[in-house]
């Protein structure tokens, strides 16, 4: 395998970005009729209209939630109750997770009745948001810098592309079609580890986040992404993807996430792996009031 050269600049720098503490918002659920509901500490239902608690809910009991008419209805205790508003939260009273689609979750869960069927969100702080994604979208068991690399890409993904899917009201949802968020169910103590040692370092270019695209494979060279979808991005080029003993899976665009693993193996480290796929990008760090 040929050699790869790279110089290295990492110049990091504070982003101010205006959202609060819970700073991006999952989807896992639109138009659905029913769900279940939890939490793994006792909680409790605000009414999102107004701000006002409505009810407690026990820990560790599930709890089915209907749209009703063009409110909300919760199964509590064996019997329907109406609750009267159309946009409800679901919050921990002290430090816990919240369920549904059998999954933990960190954060909030926020329910809606749009035209008489219920969208679920997840409100997570970025960081505890990658902590669902980098086991998810890549093997915990994969090496460190790999998985450091993984790491930057998806925050830089998620901030770039806040408000993707206002229409549905939220930024993201948590599937391939955006990036897969398997939650607190999926975490590990390696992957929480490395979120913790990239905390809010992102990919810029002209001082801004990129969509740090990335698939699992390009079978031996990435693409430039007017080749996939029409138009080409500044930082991104197509280059040999080093892994060419997997098949192809993905768009091929950016970061191959096998051969961003087969390089670890090679020692370089997760900047080193992020420079080589993304072209004429720096390093930046999200200010970090953005947490507090």
């Amino acid at each position: 395998m040929k050699r790869i050269f790279i110089t290295i600049f990492i110049f990091i720098i504070n982003l101010f970005i205006q959202n609060p503490c819970f700073a991006i918002k999952i989807g896992l659920q639109t138009a659905v009729k029913t769900i279940g509901i939890g939490a793994s500490t006792e909680a409790v239902i605000i009414d999102a209209n107004t701000n006002h608690s409505i009810c407690s809910l026990d820990a560790m009991k599930g709890y089915e939630v209907r749209p009703y008419r063009n409110k909300i209805a919760i199964k509590y205790n064996g019997k329907y109750y109406k609750i009267d508003s159309d946009n409800v939260v679901l919050k921990t009273e002290k430090e816990g997770f919240v369920s549904v689609k059998n999954k933990w979750y960190r954060g909030n869960l926020m329910i809606q009745n749009k035209d008489g069927k219920l969208t679920v969100i997840n409100n997570v702080n970025i960081e505890d948001y990658i902590k669902g994604v980098l086991p998810s979208e890549m093997p915990s068991g994969w090496e460190t810098e790999a998985l450091k690399a993984q790491a930057v890409a998806a925050r830089s993904f998620a901030l770039a592309n806040l408000g993707k899917r206002a229409k549905y009201g939220y930024d993201l949802n948590d599937t391939t079609e955006d990036q897969v968020y398997g939650g607190a169910s999926a975490e590990t103590a390696k992957t929480n580890q490395i979120v913790d040692d990239t905390k809010g370092i992102v990919l810029i270019y002209d001082l801004k986040i990129i969509p740090a695209y990335y698939s699992a494979s390009a079978g031996g060279q990435t693409i430039n992404a007017s080749a996939a979808w029409g138009n080409d991005l500044p930082f991104i080029r197509s280059v040999p993807s080093y892994d060419d003993n997997v098949k192809k899976n993905g768009h091929g665009v950016g970061m191959s996430q096998h051969g961003a693993n087969n390089l670890a193996k090679q020692g370089y480290n997760a900047y080193q792996i992020l420079q080589y796929f993304y072209k004429n990008v720096k390093f930046a760090r999200i200010n970090p009031e953005y947490y507090h």
